[in-house]
């Protein structure tokens, strides 16, 4: 079944919603209809349990050099009962924040990440009244929210420093019916799903003692929930296409133990103004096709996919085959995961088109239970 889904369009302030929901706990649910406004919106929302930030990249240097990155900042509000009647200001206990952050470096053929975890204080922090997150000394900011323009400084141990201005070259986008995007059978698995599909990206990588000038583009999601999964769900397959026509696509399956889609899988298509369409599993295949075995942790990942829908300019069907730069880009950390940066194929002729990121989580445990 195709869907509309809504371009966001408006530069307010405030966080406008329709009938409240809660869950058990007493967090607040994502509910249809609710109007979001902006630039608060980019903000934190610490009346819902869960939120991420997350970036990920294709960079080149002047000389030729390749890069991957991603970048994500989490927030994992603490059960209401559990926090104290107040807050030391240095040390809280409201607020739990973990943030990744990796870099693939393509011609060196390395994987540097780092995770990192904080309670809310003065070490790690997100603003509710504009996009201000920090955690150590990586920071993602919205410098200027007129055009939402963004920087985001992170570094790698020893090895890594990144300083990166992101600026929108299409609309923000809102995945899901009537605003709300559904991850499963469980009512509360819901989150508002925002998304800058492509950002032009600037700025300096310091690597191996030198420091490069990258230009590129990036991909940035913003989801905000109280449930990640339904408890009956494993893990997800999730990747998100920068097609060089200028189009996107973003598909992802959501993993029944047995590792079919669950009916709440997408596949979307957004447009080069910025719409889109979107279809459920019966619209689209994902095969699994190239599997590889990390050494550290023993785990099996699919890395090699081939991603089968209709393209909905032309009506035919396409084939896009997903190659990893590296096949060791495993993120070891809480909970172990891949996730890469990748050259996207036409399947059919091997002819490149387009670049992505893959996310393949659950496979080291299964997630269902784990993120509620």
């Amino acid at each position: 079944m195709i869907h509309r889904f809504i371009i966001i369009l408006s530069l307010i302030t405030g966080l406008c919603r329709a009938t409240d929901e809660f869950t058990e706990e007493g967090f607040r649910v994502p509910v249809a209809g609710a109007a979001l406004e902006f630039p608060r919106a980019h903000a934190s929302h610490p009346d819902f349990k869960i939120e991420w930030w997350y970036l990920t990249g294709h960079l080149e240097g002047a000389g030729g050099e390749r890069f991957g990155y991603q970048a994500t900042f989490f927030r994992n509000a603490a059960p209401l009962a559990d926090r104290a009647t107040e807050e030391n200001t240095h040390f809280g206990d409201s607020q739990f924040y973990m943030a990744h952050a990796a870099l693939t470096d393509i011609g060196g053929k390395t994987f540097h990440h780092q995770e990192r975890i904080n309670r809310n204080g003065w070490d790690a922090d997100a603003s509710t009244a504009a996009l201000d997150v920090r955690n150590g000394n990586w920071t993602l900011r919205m410098t200027d929210p007129a055009t939402e323009t963004m920087e985001l400084a992170f570094s790698i141990r020893g090895d890594v420093r990144a300083t990166l201005r992101l600026v929108p070259r299409k609309p923000l986008v809102r995945f899901g019916e009537d605003g709300v995007s559904r991850k499963g059978a469980h009512p509360h698995a819901t989150s508002y799903y925002l998304s800058f599909t492509r950002l032009e990206t600037t700025g300096t990588i310091r690597l191996g003692g030198r420091d490069l000038q990258v230009t590129g583009e990036s991909w940035m999601d913003h989801e905000i929930a109280s449930r990640q999964l339904s408890g009956d769900l494993e893990g997800w397959d999730w990747t998100a296409i920068q097609l060089d026509d200028g189009r996107e696509l973003k598909a992802y399956i959501l993993r029944r133990p047995d590792g079919t889609a669950d009916p709440f899988s997408r596949a979307i298509w957004i447009d080069r103004d910025g719409g889109g369409e979107s279809t459920g599993p019966a619209g689209f295949s994902w095969d699994r096709d190239r599997w590889w075995r990390s050494p550290q942790t023993g785990t099996r990942y699919p890395v090699g996919p081939v991603i089968t829908t209709t393209d909905p300019q032309t009506g035919a069907a396409v084939r896009l085959r997903l190659r990893p730069h590296l096949d060791e880009q495993e993120f070891t950390g809480a909970i172990s995961y891949w996730e890469g940066a990748c050259e996207v194929l036409d399947d059919a002729t091997g002819r490149p088109v387009g670049r992505a990121y893959l996310e393949l989580a659950g496979y080291a445990a299964a997630l269902g239970d784990r993120l509620r």
